[in-house]
């Protein structure tokens, strides 16, 4: 019986080993008689976040016209970018999500864009979703086929209370409205999400309590019953798109109860902050990316126990926060890390691994001016082309450095040799009939 899978191989270390003459000789195993964790069929994720052109960070403005509000719809490499995956899925949220109002419905408040404001969340106005641009949003996701993801305002109606605590109940009016226009125009969503980075102690800008969060989910999850009953296929819900806290994603889960969250998802910047001079050393440093693995193991135990009926989700990785690093997460290097994220992920039964952004900061998979394809734009369509669901065991011996991943093919490529047999070295291997 042949056995059909993809294996990624590659070597981290610092530059000096890589450069260095001695050869380590390193065999590779993989135990191709079970899978280990599964990913969803649409596991590449790419975001389109809020982010205005005078957003910046360390005296650069990286965002340009790459936003939900101003992106160049029209650009033929843009819908290129989408079509070449078939069905990419897009994930539209941000930091600025929980301070967007959609204009729609009995909308009692004023629908301007965002603009710079001092004692605003994180130095902006509130700002507004016209539904002609959601209409010209939903034309290119029809277009190009994209699986949409949308993060919901979890912050309307609410007030600060102290710090970076905010009470009060949720205003689900204007939710209900933009939900209500989305199905009677046909719009195929595939997941609501509900707020973003407001979970607990590693919420940032703004945090929810754990009990009232849970509770609002059970509101959204009322709300999209009731609208979507006569529709024939109903979104699920993704929440809480944060840093992972577990006491706190643990409370949310007992309180929001069972099958009301579909995907549990969190946020992964491992790389710390986007000026750091040493970042290309820590992207090609095994121990530093080693050390995520515990929130991937922590966040699936959590899963597991509290609420077995989800999944878990990366919602949003760029790598390094602040906008990414400049000239460094849009190059060759930074593949590095995101192909190991991506296999490190997987190994942790992670359905969706979404990564910030399609277009926009300097980690863009496309460049925000041109819409070039960056290198880890043909990283994330190499894996999404060859990586199956299933997820299969690998064990290295002879280095420490080496990363290696192996999945069951996505599809069919070439007849493999009988030398994937388990407990035999599987290197060299080939996908293309060549060794």
């Amino acid at each position: 019986m042949g056995i059909f899978l993809s294996l990624f191989i590659y070597l981290i270390s610092y530059l000096p080993v890589i450069l260095a003459r001695d050869v380590t000789r390193v065999t590779i195993f993989v135990d191709a008689t079970k899978t280990v964790a599964t990913n969803d069929e649409h596991f590449i994720c790419a975001t389109v976040d809020w982010w205005p052109h005078d957003k910046c960070n360390y005296n650069h403005c990286p965002w340009g016209n790459s936003s939900v509000i101003n992106l160049d719809l029209s650009h033929p490499l843009l819908a290129n970018a989408i079509q070449a995956f078939q069905s990419l899925r897009i994930r539209i949220g941000g930091s600025l999500q929980d301070q967007v109002l959609y204009d729609v419905g009995d909308l009692k408040a004023p629908c301007h864009p965002f603009r710079k404001m001092k004692d605003g969340l994180f130095g902006f106005s509130k700002g507004c979703l016209h539904m002609q641009r959601w209409d010209e949003l939903n034309q290119l996701f029809n277009r190009t086929g994209a699986i949409v993801s949308f993060g919901l305002n979890a912050l309307h109606g609410r007030h600060n209370i102290r710090h970076n605590a905010w009470g009060g109940a949720w205003d689900s009016n204007n939710a209900r409205d933009f939900l209500k226009y989305t199905i009677s125009m046909g719009y195929q969503i595939d997941s609501w999400e509900y707020g973003n980075e407001l979970s607990g102690r590693t919420s940032i800008g703004a945090s929810v309590d754990a009990e009232l969060y849970g509770k609002d989910l059970i509101n959204l999850k009322n709300i999209i019953n009731e609208l979507y009953k006569n529709s024939s296929s109903k979104p699920t819900i993704l929440a809480p798109g944060g840093f992972f806290d577990q006491e706190w994603y643990a409370k949310f889960l007992q309180v929001s109860g069972s099958n009301v969250v579909n995907g549990v998802t969190h946020h992964i910047y491992n790389l710390g902050p986007g000026v750091d001079p040493n970042l290309v050393s820590k992207i090609l440093n095994p121990q530093r990316l080693s050390r995520v693995s515990e929130t991937f193991g922590n966040l699936k135990q959590t899963i597991e126990k509290h609420g077995p009926w989800a999944s878990a989700w990366v919602g949003e990785s760029g790598g390094a926060y602040n906008s990414g690093g400049r000239h460094v997460s849009n190059t060759f290097v930074n593949s590095f890390w995101y192909l190991d994220q991506l296999g490190m992920s997987s190994k942790y039964n992670t359905k969706v691994y979404c990564r910030q952004t399609l277009v926009g900061g300097n980690y863009g998979l496309l460049n925000a001016t041109t819409f070039i394809p960056n290198p880890d734009y043909y990283s994330a369509l190499l894996w999404h082309r060859l990586m199956g669901k299933g997820v299969l065991s690998v064990a290295t011996d002879g280095s420490s450095s080496l990363r290696s991943y192996a999945h069951c093919s996505k599809e069919r490529l070439t007849p493999l040799a009988s030398q994937y047999l388990v407990g035999k070295p599987v290197f060299p291997f080939s996908i293309d009939g060549r060794e």
